[in-house]
């Protein structure tokens, strides 16, 4: 309109009629002009004043109820409140209190009422005991609530707010209010001075409204709208925050406004205003912290300078904008009295939040009890014990009505405590409160000790001396879970004067129970465990068989965070010779160990069979198949997930090893030079993997060469890479061929595995050995039945040599029945052989495929004999198939007097694996 007014004035200069007498009539406009200028100046002002007046209304009648909220949650939210709720009077502890705090917060009356509505105070001490005049119904569903209502000052505004205790109950109400007639009496006080300020404004602004609108660009400094508005929002933030301190902090962390009472209040400088809230070295960290965080806080508590300030925090928009936040700070140094018992509960919290994360951190019993124990120290008490039966440390659960307990753990503020050490087995007698809680799984608390005679019949000694230490106080707290009570904790005072209450075994019961049940786990746990260990260790060889072929050490060591598949075996075979096996299977736990002791029961079945080492793994490669579909057909889905094997046959006549391998890594060879290498070996498929047939290999060992056979947990690791294992596990045997296998296992151990391995891990070192040229005799045989004659004579003379004249008549008849079956029903060469080992073994070979059968003959048959008469002459008997043809064996027992020259032929044989035999001599 200013800027109209001068546009039409420049117009009226510049046009012509301005110049004649017609200027009169532009003047005339002008005049008429600047008069609806004023009467609309005149009609803004009338319009301000009748709203300061509806404004002034209705802010008291908002300040009333937002003062009556505010004193209300205030003091609902008082710390020490719910304990005066629960007293025997709470009348006592809270009027004196209300009627302390009303006239400061500025309102009529503060009543404290129970969820029936009945006053626990008011102004008007008649009225305490009566119901209150209002509605709870709102306040008792846990709402906040005001209203007008006619009561006992009169027609009153007040505020209905809930009194909730931890677990969100309502147990109170607290209302706080103002009679209207002072609300009203304060709106008649401003009439005057908004009457006064309009009528100056309207003499101002009529003549100033020019210069006002000419200069208003200039004195806005050139904001626009979205600026004006901004600080419209700010303004007007100030004008409905609670009256005592306000501050307005930016998206930056920069304070935007702070007034008098918050400056006073926070101990801000003059220059605090525009600067950063971390540039103010005077202001509380904690109320730093919050009014930087930009989250909303609800009468949060902060101490300031020796006061304690409530603060409100609300976002500037309140769609959640990024505009900044606006804080309004009450001084509640009154509640300061109460505010101990609120840093008591919060110490508590902090205690209970540490329990939290730092009991049950393993699956130990006895580290989670000493984990109890320093959690409490000295938050809760100045010693703490814990006892638990013997059963859960074994991992099974408490039998009996026996108060035996073990002491597993004690901990306190001093070292040189008088309580019973660790390890101890304490029998509680039945009137101590130990046996108590234990029986009733219930807590008890023991104020003074000195005069607990009951806790005194235990052991009179040593309670004296913990009486004269010190200690005054006990809550024993029954360790129970799942409804099986597995033992007690133990928590002494001593330093501490005070003795334990009831909110110290609340306390100490929520501590208790959280150990419990990470107790029960580490009980179930050990149990399971111990359970899978024994599976797999009555899976795996307990005493490796007697054997003259080689010199045999092994270790197994479970991993770490259970039992797995790993074994490893050594079987005897005809012929003197030995089948060395090691197995991997995927995965940890019960199902694999169950898993790998059928895959070590089907490789013993097979190598019954005497098949070479591809046809064995293609066996078991097709058992392992069945498994897969087996469990995959019941629904189960736990088939086997993988598995590798090595199967190795050592003969100590040809000193050759014949290897096959499914997926296994290749073993090391220690050579008699000192020297090690890893032999080039046909890698099959991992077991279950089908589709590729197995192939062997044959590697020629000199006599000492040591075989390192193993499992990937050994040289695998997450650390390192497959290839360095190889080669930290070679270098851990290379120039180490005069160590015994013995020492050279417990060397590889030391060298490539930590304390705890990650996986399991199998190793077996096996010294070859050779069978002399002394203890085998071997010759052709002519495809003619009468060279039969000329072996049994050829046989009888061996054994004379051998001091085996004993044996010489039942090895010519197996002997006589071997060759006739080879040259009547095989095909040539026939070959015969003698080896005297741990028994002697006579083996006839020819070039047919074609196996005998051992049959029962008739009473009227003349043939059908031969082979149940070697059976009966032998220990075993049996057939064995090779490239060039089959082999027929039998092996008979060693007489007694021919123990002693074996002995002498193997001097150097190595202790067997039960530490009573060498397995390099004979029985």
């Amino acid at each position: 309109m200013v800027e109209q007014n001068d546009r039409i004035r420049i117009e009226t200069e510049r046009s012509p009629i301005a110049k004649s007498p017609g200027g009169k009539k532009t003047r005339s406009v002008a005049g008429q002009v600047f008069v609806l200028q004023v009467a609309v100046v005149l009609l803004l002002v009338l319009g301000a004043i009748l709203a300061l007046v509806l404004e002034s209304r209705r802010a008291s009648d908002a300040e009333a109820r937002n003062r009556s909220v505010a004193v209300a949650e205030t003091f609902a939210h008082s710390p020490g409140l719910l304990a005066a709720l629960k007293s025997p009077d709470p009348t006592a502890i809270l009027q004196p209190l209300t009627e302390a705090t009303r006239g400061p917060a500025g309102v009529d009356f503060i009543v404290v009422m129970n969820t029936h509505g009945i006053r626990y105070t008011h102004p008007l001490p008649d009225r305490i005991g009566k119901p209150f005049v209002g509605t709870i119904g709102p306040s008792l569903a846990g709402r906040v609530y005001t209203e007008s209502v006619y009561g006992p000052l009169g027609h009153e505004v007040q505020a209905i707010v809930p009194v909730k205790a931890p677990d969100g109950s309502v147990v109170g109400l607290v209302s706080a209010g103002l009679k209207v007639k002072n609300v009203t009496t304060t709106d008649n006080r401003q009439l005057p001075v908004i009457f006064g300020a309009g009528a100056a404004a309207l003499a101002v602004a009529t003549t100033g409204t020019a210069l006002v609108a000419r200069r208003l660009k200039r004195q806005t400094r050139g904001l626009g709208p979205a600026e004006m508005t901004r600080m419209y929002e700010h303004h007007d933030a100030v004008l409905h925050a609670v009256r005592e301190g306000v501050v307005i902090v930016g998206q930056d962390g920069r304070l935007l406004l702070v007034n008098d009472e918050a400056r006073e209040l926070l101990g801000l400088p003059a220059d605090a205003e525009g600067r950063h809230l971390r540039e103010l070295r005077d202001l509380d960290p904690g109320t730093a912290e919050l009014l930087l965080s930009g989250r909303e806080a609800t009468d949060e508590m902060h101490r300031c300078g020796g006061r304690l300030l409530a603060v409100n925090q609300r976002p500037t928009d309140r769609h959640r904008g990024a505009m900044g936040t606006v804080a309004t700070i009450r001084d509640s140094t009154e509640l300061l009295a109460l505010s101990g018992r609120a840093e008591v509960a919060g110490n508590r919290l902090a205690l209970l939040y540490e329990a939290g994360v730092g009991i049950g951190t393993t699956l130990d019993v006895v580290r989670t009890a000493e984990e109890l124990a320093r959690v409490a120290v000295p938050g809760l008490a100045d010693f703490v014990t814990v006892d638990l039966a013997d059963p859960v440390l074994q991992g099974d659960e408490p039998t009996g009505t026996g108060m035996d307990l073990r002491r597993v753990t004690v901990n306190g503020i001093r070292e040189d405590h008088p309580f019973y050490p660790p390890g101890r087995l304490i029998a509680f007698v039945p009137s101590t409160p130990q046996a108590r809680g234990f029986g009733s799984g219930r807590s008890q608390v023991v104020p003074d000790l000195s005069v607990a005679h009951g806790w005194q019949v235990q052991d009179p000694e040593w309670t004296r001396r913990i009486i004269e230490y010190g200690v005054h106080s006990l809550i024993t707290v029954p360790l129970a879970a799942r409804g099986i009570i597995l033992g007690v904790a133990n928590f002494w005072r001593s330093q501490k004067p005070e003795p334990f209450d009831d909110e110290d075994r609340s306390l100490a019961e929520e501590l208790v129970t959280r150990a419990a049940v990470s107790v029960d786990n580490a009980r179930r746990y050990t149990r399971e465990h111990a359970m899978a260990v024994t599976l797999q260790r009555s899976l795996l060889p307990r005493a490796l068989p007697a054997q003259s072929a080689l010199d045999v050490a092994h270790r197994y060591l479970p991993a770490q965070s259970g039992v797995s598949g790993d074994w490893f075996d050594v079987i005897s075979l005809p012929g003197s010779r030995v089948a060395l096996v090691v197995g991997d299977v995927v995965g940890h736990g019960l199902h694999a160990a169950a898993t790998m002791g059928r895959l070590r029961t089907a490789v013993h079945n097979f190598s019954a069979l005497d098949l070479p080492p591809d046809e064995l793994l293609g066996h078991l490669d097709e058992l392992v198949d069945r498994i897969d579909q087996e469990e995959t057909d019941s629904g189960t889905g736990t088939g086997v997930t993988g598995a590798t094997c090595l199967y190795a046959i050592y003969d100590p006549v040809s000193r050759l090893c014949t290897i096959a391998t499914a997926g296994h890594p290749a073993p090391a060879l220690l050579r008699p030079d000192g020297s090690v290498d890893f032999p080039e070996l046909p890698i099959g498929p991992p077991l279950g993997a089908g589709g590729m047939p197995f192939e062997t290999a044959q590697v020629h060992l000199a006599e000492g060469t040591q075989i390192v056979l193993y499992t990937d947990g050994l040289v695998e690791d997450r650390t390192r890479d497959f290839d360095i294992g190889m080669e930290l596990l070679r270098q851990a045997l290379l120039s180490h061929q005069d160590r015994q296998p013995e020492e050279n296992c417990q060397a590889v151990v030391d060298d490539l595995l930590p304390a705890r391995p990650q996986d399991d891990v199998a190793l077996l070192i096996a010294r070859t050995r050779v069978l002399g040229a002394d203890r085998v005799a071997e010759r052709e045989v002519p495809s003619d039945p009468a060279a039969v004659a000329d072996v049994r004579a050829w046989a009888a003379a061996t054994l004379d040599e051998w001091d085996l004249a004993d044996l010489a008549f039942g090895t010519e008849l197996v002997l006589s029945e071997l060759v006739t079956n080879a040259i009547r029903y095989g095909s040539p060469p026939v070959r015969l052989r003698l080896l005297r080992d741990r028994g002697l073994t006579c083996e006839v070979s020819d070039g047919s495929s074609t196996s005998p059968h051992l049959k029962y003959a008739a009473s009227t048959d003349e043939g059908g004999r031969g082979l149940f008469m070697v059976a009966q002459l032998t220990r075993r008997w049996g057939t064995r198939y090779s490239s060039q043809g089959k082999i027929i064996w039998a092996e008979q027992p060693l007489p007694a007097s021919a123990t002693g020259l074996d002995e002498k032929a193997n001097p150097n044989g190595n202790e067997s694996q039960n530490g009573k035999e060498p397995p390099g001599r004979l029985r």
